[in-house]
């Protein structure tokens, strides 16, 4: 008996926004009208528009034009289908989400997102049985079992050209520029762009830094005639008294656990209003100065990475895992994601794939590369 082919599918967006939604979007849509007959609806903000059951209907008209829009059309939110706050609380709403499904006459939920959504998506076929199908998307390179995602590209160019118009206020004032990019607990995205834009010190949490080490290195190229030095850090950079402590905290079990109850606001939330935190990048940048005595700046990239016309690299990307997408639904190959592996995009199972981070390895080629032209990742590998 063969497996059931999909004729009917929905489209969701899920997580932070990033380059090459609309692109990724297009490419299954078209593909699956186009060449597999089949029928597309678009899900609304995530899976809290699954839940809501707020859609529209993807036909040619809706997907004509948006390859070079930035965003996605079908919006977006960072809701879990069992952990939704609805009413003051968090509710499991896999069965609403489901039972919506089905009534939409869904054979596949098709959900672009990083490592939280394949999570959710796992979640739905292994606690519900829905069909899903992931593609991996986040600007962060973060996902497990594929080479790349979709928005590292040019989340990646943007951060390398900020570090190079900041070369030039740097050397003009002869000071240390922090340039903050984004990357929580993985370091891909700092450490291409610090390659890329030349940067003198680049910091990733996979390497804890030795803030010593970092000065005594400034020091170096202040005393061998440099006017200026770049440091790109991630923003989950953390120092080697910070991992140590993070690490003794764990192994006493002090971690805290959030609560599964009502107390659904985070204690960085008072009153539902996020609190703006300092930058890491402030705090490096003022016991830099003090260590050195060199004049220090900051600049945060923050939402400007996730924005704008994806590069042409990510839309080639989106298109071939929108079109292996719809290949693969027209197949009945359902709860993988699309991969890239190679030149290739090829299905990998999501239980493979869900609660499990890519970060940088200590021997990868870009950090030895980064050693090799003498930038200095904090730490004395």
């Amino acid at each position: 008996m063969g497996k059931k082919k999909a004729k009917c599918i929905g489209i969701l967006t899920s997580g932070g926004d990033c380059p090459g939604l609309n692109v990724a979007i297009r490419g299954v849509a078209k593909a699956a009208m186009q060449q597999h007959g089949m029928k597309v609806i678009g899900i609304l903000d995530g899976f809290r528009g699954l839940v809501e059951n707020r859609t529209m209907r993807l036909d040619q008209a809706a997907v004509s034009g948006i390859l070079t829009r930035g965003g996605t059309i079908l919006g977006t939110s960072r809701d879990k289908p069992h952990k939704m706050p609805m009413g003051g609380e968090l509710r499991d709403m896999t069965a609403v989400a489901v039972e919506n499904a089905q009534r939409l006459q869904l054979d596949c939920l098709v959900c672009l997102g990083g490592g939280g959504t394949q999570k959710n998506a796992y979640h739905l076929y292994k606690e519900a049985g829905l069909n899903v199908l992931t593609l991996p998307k986040t600007i962060d390179n973060d996902v497990f079992g594929t080479d790349i995602t979709f928005g590292f590209d040019t989340a990646m160019t943007i951060a390398a050209e900020a570090i190079d118009r900041l070369h030039t206020t740097a050397t003009s004032h002869h000071r240390i520029i922090v340039c903050e990019i984004m990357g929580h607990n993985s370091g891909w995205l700092p450490l291409g762009a610090g390659i890329a834009g030349g940067a003198d010190v680049i910091l990733i949490p996979e390497i804890p830094y030795d803030l010593n080490v970092v000065a005594e290195h400034l020091l170096e190229r202040q005393h061998s005639g440099k006017r200026f030095s770049l440091i790109a850090v991630a923003e989950g950079a953390i120092s080697k008294d910070e991992a140590k402590a993070l690490e003794a905290s764990l192994e006493k079990g002090k971690k805290k656990k959030k609560k599964k109850d009502s107390e659904s606001v985070k204690a960085d939330e008072v009153g539902g209003v996020h609190l703006v935190q300092e930058p890491m990048a402030s705090r490096l940048a003022r016991s830099l100065q003090h260590l050195t005595g060199i004049e220090a700046r900051v600049t945060s990239l923050g939402h400007v990475q996730r924005g704008g016309i994806p590069s042409a690299n990510d839309r080639l990307l989106c298109t071939q895992f929108g079109t292996t997408a719809a290949r693969l639904l027209a197949e009945g190959q359902f709860n993988v994601m699309v991969a890239k592996r190679g030149m290739e995009c090829l299905p990998v199972p999501l239980k493979e794939i869900a609660g499990r981070r890519k970060d940088v390895p200590l021997d990868h080629a870009w950090v030895l590369s980064a050693l090799d032209v003498g930038s200095c990742l904090g730490a004395k590998l």
